[in-house]
C-alpha cells in the first residue's frame, strides 16, 4: 500500500465540531535533528495554512510535543548492548517496537517546536512521553494502553466529532493517534496525507500502517480538498 493508492476525500467543509491535531513538529524530528524524518520540514507551510483555515471556521487546533526525560527507556542509550533502530519490545508493551536515539529531551532545543510552525492558532498543547518507563506515540493514550493524555476528554468537552491529523511521523505518532481517535469514539478520523511524512522503520512500516488505517475506517484527505 502506497500513499498514491489511497482514496482521497474531496469537498470537506470545516466546522466548529472539527479538530486539527498537529503532531510533533519539533526540531529533533526535522532535518538536522536527532531523529529526523526525511523532508519533514516540507510540510510546515501547509500545516500553517490548514491551521489558519481551521481557526477561521472556529474549529479546535491541538499541537502535540514529545517531551522525554533524560534516560528514557525508549532510548537505545539506556541499554549497553543496543543501538538506535534495533528492534525491541518490552514485556508490557510500554517500550518498542524499536529503540530510538535520544530525542526531544525536556528543555532542550531538539524538543522545541520548529521556529516556522505558527503556534498562534493552538488552543492546547499536549505533551507526551513524560514517563521514563513508558513511551507515548499516540496523542490520546500512552503505549501501556492504560494512561490517557487527557486529549479525548478535552475534545469531547468541546463536542468535537471529526479529527484531522497531520505532522510527524506518519507511521508512528500520527498512525497511533489516528487509531486511538477511532477507539475513543470520534465519528470520523482523517489523515492529511500531504501534511505528514513517515520514517518506515522497520522497513514496510508505512505500508502496514496505511493498510491498518484503512481497515480501521480512517479516511484520507489533503490540503487541496477542503472547501
Amino acid at each position: 500500500m502506497k500513499i498514491n493508492d489511497l482514496k482521497i476525500k474531496k469537498g470537506i467543509r470545516i466546522n466548529e465540531k472539527d479538530a486539527l491535531l498537529v503532531v510533533d513538529i519539533q526540531n529533533d524530528f526535522l532535518p538536522g535533528g536527532a531523529l529526523a524524518v526525511e523532508q519533514g520540514d516540507s510540510i510546515i507551510d501547509g500545516v500553517n495554512k490548514i491551521a489558519k483555515n481551521f481557526s477561521k471556521n472556529n474549529a479546535a487546533i491541538i499541537m502535540t510535543q514529545d517531551w522525554h526525560p533524560k534516560g528514557h527507556l525508549s532510548f537505545a542509550s539506556s541499554y549497553p548492548d543496543k543501538n538506535p533502530g534495533d528492534e525491541y519490545q518490552s514485556k508490557d508493551g510500554a517500550i518498542g517496537p524499536v529503540l530510538w536515539p535520544d530525542h526531544c529531551v525536556q528543555g532542550t532545543k531538539g524538543a522545541e517546536f520548529h521556529k516556522d510552525l505558527n503556534l498562534l492558532f493552538a488552543s492546547a498543547i499536549i505533551r507526551k512521553g513524560r514517563n521514563p518507563t513508558v513511551d507515548s506515540y499516540s496523542a490520546f493514550l500512552e503505549n501501556d494502553k492504560v494512561v490517557e493524555t487527557g486529549l479525548s476528554g478535552y475534545l469531547k468537552s468541546l463536542n468535537i466529532k471529526r479529527i484531522f491529523i497531520c505532522g510527524l511521523a506518519l507511521d508512528y505518532c500520527c498512525y497511533y493517534s489516528a487509531i486511538d481517535a477511532v477507539d475513543f469514539g470520534f465519528e470520523e478520523v482523517y489523515l492529511l496525507v500531504d501534511l505528514t511524512k513517515g520514517i518506515d522503520l522497520p522497513p514496510g512500516n508505512i505500508s502496514a500502517s496505511l493498510e491498518n488505517m484503512i481497515n480501521k475506517g480512517i479516511k484520507f484527505g489533503n490540503i487541496d480538498n477542503f472547501n
